[in-house]
């Protein structure tokens, strides 16, 4: 059964080949398939479309239908092409003619459009959710280590005293940044589609605004070619909202990896966290960091695989758009066990409290000698020269002392702040 057949057999490899990974993708979006269905007949009944004895069989076999899908007892059977098909098969088969009135109205390619978009929608909020979740393990972090002082580098050369409260502190700020990213895709998916038909509307008398109330949309798509044109626009702004996590999460990674190294030893883990090499005895290595490391910077291309795939595409919908799931589904799903791993590895970081006692990082305390020096009247030009003059004659005895007051300092990390600005971002993924 196909939503267009017309009587007719499609060759099976070409079959195969149109079809692709459409079946076990469409699995994930058969609970919403059934929730827009749900709408579209309420709406169908409203216009009269649908009797109300109709309405009320469907709408209670929809219903059974969604409670298979959470029990997970639907499949999409061998020969049916997608979720919708096989959606409207087991109407057809239980409630005769009449399950073939489901799809009045509408097309294909509004029904996959608005599957999509709550689907983007969950998910979006899933991923904010879980973005959160680290948000909050490092922002404790923060806090809970906010008196140990680490280095901080410039050209990856020691530079300034810095600390584990700025450390941990700064990307869980970072990751609010990330969360816009995901308010602004969330309310690009937060729009109804229903209704376009297949670009061009429909001659039917469509409530479209009551679809749009009935699935919970903030808005609707109005121009019915602006709706079909929003499939590729929404799994770009999506692609963005991963890119950005991924991009934070990726450089922590990196730091993680660095910092774990002998050579700098600011951090480690319990050895059950750890590998080992199959040559070197000594071995512990930091593996959980390097593959997330990996997977967050495949991660960061898949703006270019939606881009490329959208680019110059003429108005109206192309078959081309089907393989945004092969992109977006799976990035979707390990976007969210990086961030539930980095959480969770963190829940087991050590930290070395004792990392400044090593002379190596005297030099850490220039800057402040050199503002010591002017707050007890000295020019910065000639305090700058003096301490200069010390360092190069090898004379230079660190005072060890950090005084930093200002906001989002060493001794003003801001936390409160900067929880209610996720907090307040947060609201509007929702």
């Amino acid at each position: 059964m196909k939503l267009w057949d017309k009587g007719y057999s499609i060759d099976k490899w070409i079959e195969s080949f149109t079809v692709g990974n459409d079946r076990l993708l469409d699995l994930k979006l058969a609970k919403h398939d059934v929730q827009g269905s749900i709408a579209h007949i309420a709406m169908l009944e409203s216009i009269g479309l649908l009797t109300t004895d109709e309405h009320r069989m469907l709408d209670a076999e929809l219903r059974n239908i969604a409670a298979e899908i959470e029990d997970g007892k639907f499949t999409i059977e061998h020969g049916i092409e997608d979720v919708h098909s096989q959606v409207e098969l087991l109407l057809t088969q239980r409630l005769g003619d009449m399950g073939k009135k489901i799809h009045s109205g509408r097309s294909r390619n509004d029904q996959v459009l608005v599957d999509l978009k709550l689907f983007y929608r969950e998910e979006l909020c899933t991923l904010a959710q879980n973005v959160n979740t680290l948000f909050e393990r490092l922002l404790s972090l923060s806090e809970q280590h906010k008196d140990v002082l680490m280095p901080g580098y410039t050209h990856l050369q020691v530079a300034m005293p810095s600390s584990f409260g700025l450390w941990f502190g700064a990307y869980a700020e970072t990751l609010i940044d990330d969360v816009q990213t995901i308010v602004a895709a969330y309310r690009i998916a937060n729009q109804n589609p229903l209704g376009s038909a297949a670009g061009y509307g429909s001659s039917f008398p469509l409530n479209r605004t009551m679809t749009t109330q009935l699935l919970g949309f903030d808005d609707l798509h109005y121009n019915v070619v602006a709706a079909q044109m929003s499939r590729g626009k929404t799994e770009r702004a999506l692609a963005y909202a991963i890119n950005a996590i991924a991009s934070t999460l990726g450089k922590f990674a990196m730091d993680v990896c660095l910092f774990n190294s002998q050579n700098y030893a600011f951090i480690s883990f319990p050895d059950e966290f750890t590998t080992g090499s199959s040559i070197m005895p000594h071995k512990k290595n930091p593996d959980v960091f390097e593959i997330m490391r990996g997977k967050c910077n495949r991660l960061q291309t898949i703006i270019t695989e939606v881009s490329s795939l959208t680019t110059n595409l003429p108005l109206g919908y192309h078959r081309d758009l089907q393989l945004l799931k092969d992109i977006t589904f799976p990035a979707i799903e390990v976007m969210n066990e990086c961030l539930l791993m980095a959480d969770f590895m963190l829940q087991h970081i050590r930290i070395n409290e004792n990392i400044l006692d090593d002379k190596r990082y005297d030099y850490l305390f220039t800057v402040e000698d050199v503002n010591r020096l002017v707050l007890d009247g000295t020019p910065f030009r000639d305090a700058y020269k003096e301490i200069g003059h010390q360092v190069q004659q090898g004379t230079y005895k660190p005072t060890r002392e950090v005084h930093h007051t200002h906001e989002g300092s060493i001794g003003n990390l801001c936390t409160n702040q900067i929880k209610h600005k996720m907090q307040t971002a947060l609201e509007q993924v929702k």
